[in-house]
């Protein structure tokens, strides 16, 4: 096993990092950005090291630099920033320093996605329908040309990255280009890549994520399947597991699917394989995700199975400590990403001084973040703020959990999206489970109160009311400088 680890990320996924490596007895060193001295998983870490270079965390020389410094053996890139990066892992390959992740040989071929799909074609899985090749935003009459062929309506998807950042919906050749511009620049602000590539979009549907682990010995399993459907400003802000309304056979179908691309694509580590369905419960390939994911806590709750701590087995050469057989699936798990932003707002991010920070408790409730009272929240990267993830030994138990989680999450100082993921819990094709991916374009924001709780609207609007037209300064009261109080007090004449 490793002695020392370089956890090459920031935020609440550091943390979660940091955490699994004194689980298991290894010296976590952390890095930071000027202004990052106090993040909590600088201040977890055995020791940290500055990043100077511009680029900060997303820089990987600066990252290599860092890991040489300060003599670990391996690095724990975990996901965004440079996880996906096949120059980074080559590099570190190249200087005996281990990856704790799928490698670069594995991160080059899955990056090309557009080939990546081809090549899962050729062998007979079933696949999304993909451009011909992956575009630069400037070549529009290559990009219509090519939309016309693909067809209407189509994804059009960042090449690095997942989907999310970068992923928008064209629905005719009016609005294609500006799409791409919008994909691109979004792409090239979070991973440094303006590159492009159109999928045709299968509406309604819905994403579903197989994440598997594999060894060097041999060994693939998969962790059950999740629901990745509901999504706001292009982030999945709710999944759960098992995805509702599913037949086992289609279960059991896409597993053996999952496994399937894993192994053509000589998978290891923790790696996700993505999924869209359509109306008729017919599972496509899409591409897969060479990388830890955001939403592993919901995974490890249903399975008990602490996914980081595999990866760091893994990448010291250790076998996969159980088979397929030994994984088992139990009850029911909903995650909840908590970003700082305004959905009132458009979902501007809300960054700033976090002045006050109570995060929920009880059985199977767990909180993943990086917050505390008087953290600072960037202004440079991602807004996602915590993870909330319950479990429950039915899904009708989990979601009532779940509501009573969010109510004692409390966070001031920055605007959160605590109230929509309620509005969210609270609809009814949520709670029936017969949401798509276009649930996402429904206006929550616009729907009337629970009539339960109008009279409790109506008085904090009233205090808040209150407290804000309120003198700001101390009043005296004009009767006590009338002089009545020393009148009182003077002798009959």
């Amino acid at each position: 096993m490793f002695k020392r680890v370089l956890i090459a990320n920031r935020g609440e996924i550091a943390v979660r990092m940091v955490r699994a490596c004194r689980d298991l007895g290894i010296a976590a060193i952390a890095v930071y950005e000027p202004g990052d001295e106090g993040a909590l998983h600088v201040r977890l870490a055995d020791e940290a090291y500055p990043i100077m270079a511009q680029l900060g965390y997303r820089d990987p020389d600066a990252m290599l630099a860092a890991a040489r410094t300060s003599k670990v053996d391996a690095v724990l890139p975990g996901y965004g920033l440079i996880s996906e990066h096949p120059g980074f892992a080559q590099a570190c390959e190249a200087a005996g320093i281990a990856v704790v992740g799928p490698g670069s040989t594995v991160l080059s071929r899955v990056r090309d996605k557009v080939g990546a799909i081809a090549h899962a074609r050729a062998v007979g899985i079933p696949t999304t329908q993909p451009s011909s090749r992956i575009f630069m935003p400037d070549e529009a009459q290559a990009l219509l040309s090519e939309a016309d062929s693909v067809g209407y309506p189509l994804v059009v998807k960042a090449c690095a990255g997942g989907r999310g950042r970068g992923t928008f919906v064209a629905r005719g050749p009016d609005d294609l280009l500006g799409v791409v511009r919008r994909s691109s620049a979004a792409a090239q602000s979070v991973y440094l890549d303006a590159q492009v590539y159109l999928e045709k979009a299968v509406l309604p549907s819905r994403y579903i994520e197989v994440p598997i682990l594999g060894d060097h010995h041999g060994n693939l399993i998969h962790l059950g399947e999740r629901d990745g459907s509901i999504q706001r400003n292009t982030r999945k802000v709710i999944e759960e597991t098992p995805a509702p309304n599913l037949s086992q056979a289609q279960r059991e179908a896409i597993w053996a699917t999952a496994i399937q691309v894993a192994r053509l694509f000589s998978c290891r580590s923790a790696c996700t394989i993505e999924f869209v369905l359509d109306d008729e419960g017919n599972h496509f390939f899409t591409e897969v995700k060479p990388r830890l994911q955001v939403e592993h806590p919901v995974n490890e709750m249903v399975t008990r199975i602490d996914v980081v701590r595999e990866q760091l087995r893994i990448a010291a050469g250790l076998p996969l400590g159980f088979a397929q057989e030994e994984v088992h699936l139990q009850g029911h798990a909903i995650f909840c990403r908590i970003n700082a932003e305004d959905p009132w707002r458009g979902y501007l991010p809300s960054p700033g001084h976090i002045t006050g920070f109570r995060i929920p408790g009880g059985p199977n409730v767990r909180v993943d973040t990086y917050a505390y009272a008087g953290a600072e929240i960037p202004v440079r990267y991602d807004s996602l703020l915590a993870k909330l993830v319950v479990w429950g030994p039915t899904r009708e138990e989990c979601i009532r959990r779940v509501h009573r989680a969010l109510q004692e999450f409390q966070i001031t100082g920055v605007q959160t999206n605590l109230a929509l993921l309620w509005l969210i819990l609270n609809d009814d094709a949520f709670i029936a489970g017969t949401y798509t991916t276009e649930f996402s374009r429904r206006r929550l924001l616009e729907m009337p109160p629970v009539s339960d709780y109008t009279t409790d609207l109506a008085a904090i609007v009233a205090l808040a009311y209150l407290q804000r037209t309120q003198a700001a300064h101390r009043a005296i009261p004009e009767a006590f400088t009338s002089g009545w109080h020393r009148d009182s007090r003077r002798l009959p004449q």
